[in-house]
């Protein structure tokens, strides 16, 4: 008998392009679609265990998917209007195959409408597409779930309400939407990179699909967004390069000074540092100038040795192209490790407004505050930084900096 863990693991891995599909049928209705796509899944619980998964699991879900979308859409609307929709979807089928070749890719570019705000078409195709539940997407924009889920629901109600169609974009349409195809990609990665929840650090399947959709956007750049297509392949090959360095046997986690760089990917590095010099040609954009901090780091051959000024240069430069407190707490780190705790700690204090509930920024200031020898301060802020973690070897980090400064 099949297992019930085998079929959900399956479903996960076909959700994304049975949703796409469903999405398409019932004309860009996304609660009906999801709605629908879940009823399929209930379906396969009930019949593969008994009898066995099917050869094209994404086939037999879509065909239930499509048959109970079009029984839902026969008792709402005429028939015609069902001939009309299943028309529709199949006449995108050979226009889809021309401009974006990549399925998971083309889905996402057709997320990525341009009548939605920038933000909404983004965390629309992290929900749908890109396997990133609403928290993480809500963590990722420093928000909270609920804020998050009204700004996903009147996404969803502004695609229906303005009859906006669920198709592929022409290819002469696709560079208005790569920013944010981008985007999307990159807060695949970063969460991949340091999970917001969960009992891993690392979500590696996160990070090798983003790797790979970076890989096809250079590909299919055009001249304007190509440097920064480099720029972000080159920013996720660096990072992840760290991967089997970042935590120990037991799962903990490793900061980057503490690492053995021996164990770090060289030949990623290598592909990446190719990148980097024509991503930064041109006047740089926000992945390059990442890359190119990433690519300092990759170059030192021991922390002692990171070029911490040229870093914080890089970080002004990009905080002045993208002034984020985020950046700015980045910033912050950097000119720490250049000029010491001293010179960072005021410039730390001042994003609190900003970043009150965000754990990283509580966590970067009790790090400063116990480099000052500040240790009632410094406690405070390592228990406000646990009080807002969720990723359990985030928590293990901080209580064992809470235990070691409550024994000295």
């Amino acid at each position: 008998m099949l297992a019930a863990g085998a079929i959900e693991a399956t479903f996960r891995a076909e959700r994304a392009r049975v949703l796409a599909t469903t999405i398409r049928v019932v004309n860009g209705d996304f609660d009906l679609a999801e709605e629908i796509v879940q009823d399929a899944f209930a379906a396969a619980l009930a019949r593969w265990p008994a009898e066995g998964t099917p050869d094209e699991p994404r086939a037999w879900l879509i065909s239930v998917a499509r048959n109970k979308a079009i029984d839902t859409i026969r008792r709402r609307v005429k028939l015609r209007e069902i001939v009309a929709a299943e028309d529709a979807t199949e006449g995108t089928a050979t226009s889809e195959l021309v401009a974006v070749p990549d399925d998971r890719l083309r889905l996402m570019y057709t997320c990525c409408h341009p009548a939605l705000a920038p933000e909404a078409q983004v965390a629309l195709t992290l929900r749908t597409l890109g396997g990133l539940t609403t928290d993480e997407i809500a963590r990722a924009y420093l928000a909270t779930p609920a804020t998050m889920a009204q700004r996903l629901v009147r996404a969803k109600a502004k695609i229906r309400d303005a009859r906006i169609p669920y198709v592929v974009p022409e290819a002469s349409e696709l560079a208005e939407r790569t920013e944010q195809v981008m985007a999307v990609a990159y807060l695949i990665f970063n969460e991949g990179y340091a999970a917001t929840a969960g009992d891993s650090w690392l979500r590696r399947d996160l990070c090798r699909e983003a790797i790979r959709l970076a890989r096809l956007l250079v590909e299919l750049a055009d001249p304007a967004s190509l440097a920064e297509a480099r720029g972000l392949l080159a920013l996720m090959l660096l990072h992840d390069s760290r991967r089997d360095a970042r935590t120990d046997g037991d799962g903990d986690l490793v900061l980057l000074e503490d690492q053995d760089r021996a164990r770090w990917d060289h030949a990623q590095i290598a592909e990446a540092l190719a990148l980097v010099p024509d991503a930064l040609r041109g006047g740089p954009g926000p992945y390059a100038l990442q890359a190119a901090i990433a690519a300092l780091h990759a170059q030192a051959k021991a922390a002692a040795d990171t070029d911490w000024p040229q870093i914080t240069a890089l970080f002004h430069e990009l905080y002045r192209r993208t002034p984020t407190a985020v950046i700015a707490l980045n910033r912050a780190a950097a000119i720490a490790m250049w000029r010491g705790p001293a010179f960072a700690l005021p410039l730390v204090d001042e994003l609190k407004g900003e970043l009150a509930d965000y754990p990283l920024w509580h966590a970067a200031r009790a790090d400063l505050l116990r480099r000052l020898g500040k240790q009632r301060e410094s406690l405070a802020a390592y228990r406000a930084a646990l009080a807002r973690t969720t990723n359990e070897p985030e928590r293990r980090f901080l209580e064992r900096r809470i235990t070691a400064l409550t024994a000295s």
